[in-house]
């Protein structure tokens, strides 16, 4: 048992005093407004070539939920160059893979392929970035395979239900509110109109940011953008990107709810939390620290206090994400034990952040934890993949190149002083949302 534990600790030391492998960055905007970075990585003859666009499901218009989400899938439905279905399988015929996703702030498209296949995936996205062909026989077919999509990730999933119903009562006024997949009686009615019109808006090369990522040299990849996306004319209507912002939190918000199929009930709380800005990353640098602190793992204040001294909780942790346009949440939740009601599990949270918010910070904690986040940025530097979701996403949403370099310093200056700063002023109970999943009765739902 002790050689495992000791390599362990080794590896704590080396990631400790190692710095992780810099990253050779290159940024430049095309003449058309598309922003272009390349990260240059050799160690293998491949590429990731992504295409983020900033717009997610927060930008949609009211009555569409759902759109931005529908047109990612409607995406792969072809160009008259590219009929439906070729994209995937030119990437597939030349040993590569490609997929897309849609989040609240941006939607992205992504290939992996060799290296000498990139010019390839520049002609394949750029084509669809100003092309797309779409018939209402697409539509119609895409629109259902959504509608199942929903019936199988949310509707037959009864936590998937509960974060709905939490994220409704935590954003009264703010889109993200609204599941990014759409209400379904909003995707029902999304028409062939609606996607061309959503696509016409915001599909531009100047609301776009093109990030490559491998063995490449940026004299080359800008050679290839200008020659695949300079031709495509910018929007000169692109939407000025505001949004409704959700007022001050004056009362505490709760919610119950029950369903039969609930396996394990728990107790959730979140708080409106600052999210990253440019330039101003230090109190999202803070709550990452708090929320490891807090719940990241079985030496954190809420495993050892409920888990482990009180055994009052089977698993507990705590999440803050920083990358979000507007304010994000930050939060926690406790399992109970068997035995232990809700009830009993939130007044444990309760004590638990209190005797925090009271005894501070523990200084052999808070270096783990240094020592955790620093080592999550060398693994993330060291895959390619990772390293251009981090810039594309981070672009996407409003930073820049240089808060993304900066964010590891960023984190390392952290002290346990701001982490005990940012607490006091997140841990207001007349701002946060308290919902207990349980196992019961499901209300009935007329669709």
């Amino acid at each position: 048992m002790m050689l495992p534990r000791a390599a362990a600790l080794v590896g704590l030391i080396l990631f400790a005093v190692l710095p992780a492998r810099a990253e050779n960055v290159t940024s430049f905007t095309l003449d058309n407004g598309m922003d272009v970075v390349v990260i240059e990585d050799h160690r293998a003859p491949v590429v990731v070539h992504m295409v983020w666009y900033r717009v997610g499901a927060a930008d949609e218009p009211p009555g569409h939920s759902g759109i931005a989400h529908f047109l990612e899938h409607l995406m792969f439905k072809g160009t008259d160059k590219f009929p439906a279905g070729s994209v995937s399988e030119i990437v597939e015929a030349n040993g590569g893979s490609d997929n897309a996703f849609t989040s609240y702030d941006y939607t992205a498209y992504f290939q992996r392929v060799a290296a000498d296949r990139l010019e390839l995936m520049m002609e394949l996205e750029a084509d669809r970035m100003n092309n797309l062909t779409l018939s209402e026989k697409d539509v119609v077919t895409e629109r259902n395979v959504i509608l199942e999509e929903r019936n199988q990730r949310v509707e037959n999933d009864p936590a998937a239900l509960f974060a709905e119903q939490r994220s409704a009562a935590q954003y009264l006024n703010h889109p993200y509110g609204i599941p990014i997949i759409g209400w379904r009686s909003e995707i029902a009615e999304l028409s062939r109109e609606d996607a061309l019109s959503f696509y016409r808006t915001y599909y531009a090369p100047n609301n776009a940011v093109l990030v490559v990522a491998g063995d490449v040299k940026p004299d080359a990849v800008r050679a290839l953008a200008r020659k695949h996306y300079g031709p495509l004319a910018p929007s000169a209507a692109l939407p000025v990107r505001t949004r409704p912002q959700e007022p001050p939190q004056s009362a505490e918000r709760r919610l119950r709810f029950s369903d039969p199929r609930v396996a394990q009930p728990y107790v959730m709380r979140t708080y409106l939390a600052p999210e990253r800005d440019p330039g101003a990353q230090e109190t999202a640098a803070a709550l990452t620290y708090l929320a490891e602190l807090l719940g990241g793992g079985t030496t954190s204040v809420l495993a050892q206090k409920l888990q482990f001294d009180s055994k009052q909780a089977l698993y507990t942790s705590a999440f803050y994400d920083g990358n979000a346009l507007d304010d994000t949440t930050f939060g926690l939740v406790v399992v109970p034990a068997p035995g232990v009601s809700l009830q009993q599990a939130e007044d444990a949270l309760d004590s638990a952040l209190a005797d925090f918010l009271k005894d501070g910070v523990n200084m052999e904690r808070f270096d783990r934890v240094r020592t955790q986040i620093r080592a999550a940025d060398i693994y993330a530097r060291d895959n390619v993949q990772t390293s251009a979701h981090r810039y594309g996403a981070a672009l996407a949403m409003g930073l820049r190149v240089e808060d993304v370099r900066g964010w590891p310093e960023v984190l390392d200056r952290v002290t346990p002083a701001d982490v005990m700063a940012a607490a006091r002023d997140l841990f207001e109970r007349r701002r946060s949302v308290t919902g207990w999943l349980m196992k019961g009765d499901a209300p009935e739902v007329t669709q």
